[in-house]
């Protein structure tokens, strides 16, 4: 359905190096959109750009550097032009238990988790503004709502993102710009590789869901082409959870 169609389109995607914001990105080109990949590792991000289908071009950049927003968002828009989708999917858990948490590790984790999609959309809505039309989808979490062993650091920043959505939704949606996020539950990710290596642990987060299995990133397709598309041109603000009713139980 053309409703759902992003065929056109400019999209940045922060985290397309690997698991859920590369496949976000891969979804997207071949979709039809023209994506920007954002990422720190080089290698991985033009691996991914050459095995995409569609448009592509990779920005190497690290997003936990809050100083380099406006050169990122310039470089951003030079292939393609101004994005009118922001995918904000880079993210970081340092897994440290509330007594060994580190200002350092505190910081990088607030600082790519909660004020990189803050401060990067911020860069970029103005070329939303201009077109009357944008699309920013954040990643949300279990531990947005859900308290993890070893994730003090970044539950706060999930907490963060879910209350940034909504805040960014009241600042932006008149202009025509939605602002949603989507919070997964348990994918086969390098983010998620310590606890799908543990296969007890793994069997038992499946177990806690309504549907009974762990995601797949397929399963992440549908919502957010809804989200990045004229289809969800009236939910803004909102938070899905994509978890297979792991919050539901």
């Amino acid at each position: 359905m053309t409703q759902f169609s992003v065929e056109g389109r400019v999209a940045c995607v922060t985290g397309a190096s690997s698991g859920i914001g590369r496949a976000a990105a891969s979804l997207l080109a071949s979709a039809g959109a023209h994506v920007v990949g954002v990422a720190r590792r080089q290698a991985e991000l033009e691996a991914w750009s050459d095995a995409s289908e569609g448009e592509t071009a990779v920005v190497v950049a690290d997003l936990a550097d809050r100083g380099g927003f406006s050169g990122v968002a310039a470089a951003v828009a030079a292939p393609f032009g101004a994005p009118e989708i922001l995918v904000n999917a880079a993210g970081i858990n340092t897994r440290q238990k509330a007594d060994d948490v580190t200002p350092e590790g505190w910081d990088v984790t607030l600082n790519l988790n909660l004020a990189a999609p803050f401060f990067l959309a911020q860069a970029l809505v103005p070329g939303m503004r201009e077109r009357g039309w944008g699309r920013i989808v954040n990643f949300a979490s279990l531990q947005s709502r859900r308290a993890f062993a070893g994730g003090i650091a970044y539950g706060a920043s999930k907490g963060g993102v879910e209350q940034l959505t909504r805040a960014m939704a009241e600042a932006w949606s008149a202009h025509g710009i939605t602002a949603n996020a989507l919070a997964p539950g348990f994918f086969p990710t390098e983010l998620t590789g310590p606890v799908f290596a543990d296969a007890a642990l793994a069997e038992r987060n499946a177990a806690q869901t309504c549907i009974g299995r762990n995601g797949e990133l397929s399963d992440l397709h549908g919502p957010l082409l809804f989200f990045c598309s004229d289809a969800s041109s009236y939910v803004t603000g909102q938070v899905l959870f994509v978890d297979g009713g792991f919050t539901a139980k």
